[in-house]
């Protein structure tokens, strides 16, 4: 769950508790604080001061408290006229990353039957030449290109030309039977 719906679903909460006011938690809108005041996200508290009866300020440090002491996700906040800015705790943002480092497939998608099939062709060295650091790339990236492909739900068959002598040596080799006369 993303630390907006959160926000979102616990800003819903406090407001029901604290003004008896249903607000669904899809119509609070949870925004990136500027960069000049502390807080990861930020919230308009302005809907709901005619409820309370209160200032924006005022409002904006009840629900805050209220944040703090039942949505472990919020560290603190400071209200800055009708925004109430939330600073994320880092421990939800640890239990994030270990949600994220369990599984070890996340974020990849397991190809079907129904997948595309996708082909990666990409070179393998010229063994007449020397090797050098342009091969390596050529085939680190094939096989990134392919790996990331499947990552993303794609069926795919990686190949490459074993030996591949470029277009050059295959034109040189035409040339030589047309018109070089059998000459070693």
């Amino acid at each position: 769950m993303s630390i907006d719906s959160i926000i979102s679903e616990a800003v819903s909460r406090a407001v029901k508790e604290l003004y008896a006011t249903d607000t669904p938690a899809d119509s609070i809108v949870p925004q990136a604080t500027r960069k000049e005041f502390e807080g990861n996200v930020t919230v308009v508290v302005f809907p709901w001061v005619k409820a309370a009866r209160k200032s924006p300020e005022a409002v904006g440090t009840e629900i805050g408290e209220w944040l703090v002491n039942n949505e472990p996700a919020v560290e603190k906040f400071n209200v800055v006229k009708g925004f109430l800015n939330l600073t994320i705790a880092p421990g939800f943002w640890n239990s994030v990353l270990a949600h994220i480092a369990d599984p070890p497939d996340y974020g990849m998608k397991a190809a079907d039957e129904n997948s595309p099939l996708v082909m990666v062709e990409y070179s393998s060295p010229n063994t007449n030449k020397p090797l050098h650091l342009g091969h390596i790339r050529n085939n680190l990236l094939g096989f990134s290109l392919a790996e990331i492909l499947k990552a993303c739900g794609n069926r795919v068959v990686k190949t490459n030309i074993v030996n591949d002598r470029g277009i050059h040596i295959c034109k040189s080799m035409l040339a030589w039977q047309k018109w070089g006369d059998g000459v070693t």
